[in-house]
């Protein structure tokens, strides 16, 4: 596995951190799911397909992320941007089973820094009410550009710690085979049945589980039939 250069450290880390303000900051224009932050994560470290492969693995534990209100969710972005770099241009799966697991852990430590963040955003609040109460346009915009500032740190910090665990990860020696192969299939394993669940869950005991059953077997036999 050849070194990734400090000029694409950066790039991933920008990425990384950009990929962090899409999830509730700005624009929310969904880059932050794993599918999109992982394929141009591979794109910038010179292996497009781990990334793509990694994304699409990683988006099945996303599917039943929803950040709306108040809820705890992990946060998959710049943890995906952390797997890839840590697997691109390894031989697929000697990397995957261990790249997956250090972005499910980087994704609740992400989730940890969301609640953190939203904390430090009341205690501003709290503390220019006063002059949003006046009416006072300085002090929303200081909030905003405040909040937006705050998120993005968080991102910096959450993709810098992630690209550190992807660098340790590339100097270490492979796992052995036999265990690789352990590795890859819990990942996989894991990643539908949280897929599965969180379908399920959205599905309810209506129409729409009806369909998610029918689109299910019609998989089944579209997978078979193809085999």
């Amino acid at each position: 596995m050849s070194p990734l250069d400090p000029g694409t450290l950066l790039l991933l880390l920008a990425w990384g951190t950009f990929v962090a303000l899409d999830l509730v900051s700005v624009p929310q224009a969904m880059y932050a799911r794993p599918l999109v932050a992982g394929t141009v994560a591979g794109l910038l470290a010179g292996d497009m397909m781990t990334g793509l492969q990694l994304g699409v693995l990683l988006e099945l534990f996303a599917l039943d992320v929803l950040p709306v209100g108040a809820a705890q969710y992990p946060d998959h972005g710049p943890a995906t941007v952390a797997a890839v770099t840590a697997a691109a241009g390894a031989p697929w799966p000697e990397r995957m089973g261990t790249a997956v697991l250090l972005a499910l852990l980087l994704a609740v430590l992400g989730g940890w820094s969301l609640q953190r963040l939203r904390h430090l955003n009341a205690e501003a609040l709290h503390g220019r009410a006063a002059a949003l109460a006046a009416g006072s346009q300085p002090g929303l915009r200081a909030l905003q550009w405040g909040g937006l500032g705050r998120d993005a740190l968080r991102g910096l910090l959450l993709t810098a710690l992630g690209l550190a665990g992807a660098l340790l990860l590339r100097s270490s020696s492979p796992v052995p085979p036999r265990l690789q192969g352990l590795l890859a299939a819990a990942a996989i394993g894991c990643a539908l049945a949280s897929a599965a669940a969180g379908a399920a869950r959205s599905a309810g005991r209506g129409k729409r589980l009806h369909w998610l059953i029918a689109g299910f077997g019609a998989g089944l036999v579209i997978a078979f039939g193809l085999g």
